[in-house]
């Protein structure tokens, strides 16, 4: 027995660093960090990245909830978007984080150039009207992908936060302020053996052309309802085509406005990554009728 303990301990002194190799370090906070994003959805269900940041079509907002992230993790993109039209530009960028599939958060940072008519309105060639997009959006009810038994659609509530930073514009126009807030109420319905999705949204807004040229003014100062609506089919599990439309208020005496709509095609290379391109039709901006022109949309996410 004396010689049994000694010989026993030398044994296991041999055999520990093999058991040592064998175990597996505990993963990094970054590394756990990293896992919360389990990108468990399906493709192409967060939808892409509209104007104002949220999750969405280009122009208009859906109830789907931004990213990839299911019910135990999260998701999250970064855009940045190009429109241009007859007489003006539009660049935009910003991000969005989705929670557990349930809240989603979200920030977009506008540039608006007015090209050749800032000169006009003796402005000056290119001057530009900047402007910040806080979102907010919350499901409230059903689940377009796994209530597929249900015609119900998913439904989510959302706010949207806007700032201008030309205010003295805003009020040499009529518009009577440079902030606004936007809620709005989303109803997305995906039919998977269809390969269709459509959605209806409901919007109260005081926003003058998407609120680049203020909110409210001399013709009205109320809050309006308005709608926004898109139908999108999947011609292929990456590929995707179809339209929007979009309903906006005419506060103001000096710019009659129109409403706006798209035809647009998508193409999601995986889940972090994703292309928009759309034939877009806003109307008439301030002095300028019939603006058309191209809207590209370059979208990364985990």
């Amino acid at each position: 027995m004396r010689t049994a303990l000694p010989a026993f301990l030398v044994a296991m002194a041999l055999a520990w660093p093999a058991v040592a190799d064998d175990q597996v370090p505990p993963p990094s906070m970054a590394e756990q960090g990293m896992a919360m994003f389990d990108s468990g959805k399906l493709l192409a269900t967060g939808g892409v990245s509209q104007l104002e940041g949220a999750g969405g079509g280009g122009l208009t907002t859906w109830a789907l909830i931004s990213g990839y992230g299911t019910r135990d993790g999260l998701g999250a993109n970064g855009h940045f978007t190009y429109i241009g039209v007859g007489n003006y530009s539009l660049w935009t960028e910003g991000a969005a984080i989705g929670l557990f599939d349930r809240v989603e958060l979200s920030y977009a940072y506008q540039s608006f150039d007015t090209q050749d008519v800032g000169a006009k309105l003796g402005l000056g060639k290119n001057f530009t009207i900047d402007q910040d997009v806080f979102g907010a959006k919350v499901k409230v009810w059903g689940d377009a992908v796994y209530d597929q038994d249900s015609l119900l659609p998913q439904i989510s509530a959302g706010v949207q936060y806007k700032h201008n930073d030309k205010g003295w514009l805003i009020s040499a126009i009529g518009g009577k302020s440079a902030d606004g807030t936007d809620f709005y109420v989303a109803a997305t319905k995906l039919f998977l053996a269809q390969s269709l999705l459509v959605d209806a949204t409901l919007r109260e807004t005081k926003a003058n052309q998407f609120g680049f040229l203020g909110f409210g003014g001399d013709k009205n100062d109320s809050y309006s309802t308005e709608f926004e609506g898109s139908a999108a089919y999947l011609l292929s599990r990456n590929f995707a085509i179809g339209g929007e439309y979009r309903t906006k208020p005419d506060n103001l005496g000096i710019a009659r406005e129109d409403d706006a709509w798209d035809l647009f095609a998508a193409y999601f290379l995986n889940k972090n990554l994703s292309l928009t391109i759309a034939y877009v039709d806003l109307g008439n901006i301030v002095i300028e009728d019939h603006q058309r022109g191209v809207y590209v949309s370059l979208q990364a996410g985990l």
